[in-house]
């Protein structure tokens, strides 16, 4: 039996049977399942044509309602300036009339037949 104390030099003696490794048990593999695929994206809903709405200023008269571009845009050809009249486009997640600025009314008032 071997002496587990230092000898002065702080090397420890250990027995030679706890040195020696013995070989590891031998083991199952272990299974990793692999990761899931990504699911597709769910396709985005159809997107609804716009509808709206054209109002004279002076009279407060609803010249169009609930209409698409080109109706919209026909109801446009009986009025004398851009500024008679106020052109509203219906917001579905509002579910709300928002008015157009007057950038967007003029680009339907350029599209009328003169």
């Amino acid at each position: 039996m071997l002496d587990s104390g230092t000898k002065g030099t702080g090397a420890e003696m250990v027995p030679l049977d706890k040195v020696v490794k013995k070989p590891a048990p031998k083991r199952e593999p272990v299974f990793v399942p692999p990761k899931p695929r990504p699911r597709p994206a769910a396709a985005p809903e159809p997107r609804q044509s716009r509808r709206f709405r054209v109002v004279d200023v002076l009279s407060t008269r609803v010249l169009a309602e609930d209409t698409d571009a080109r109706a919209t845009v026909r109801a446009l050809e009986g009025v004398r300036s851009v500024v008679d009249v106020r052109i509203y486009v219906w917001q579905p997640r509002a579910k709300k009339w928002r008015l157009l600025s007057m950038g967007e009314q003029k680009a339907m008032w350029e599209r009328r037949a003169t």
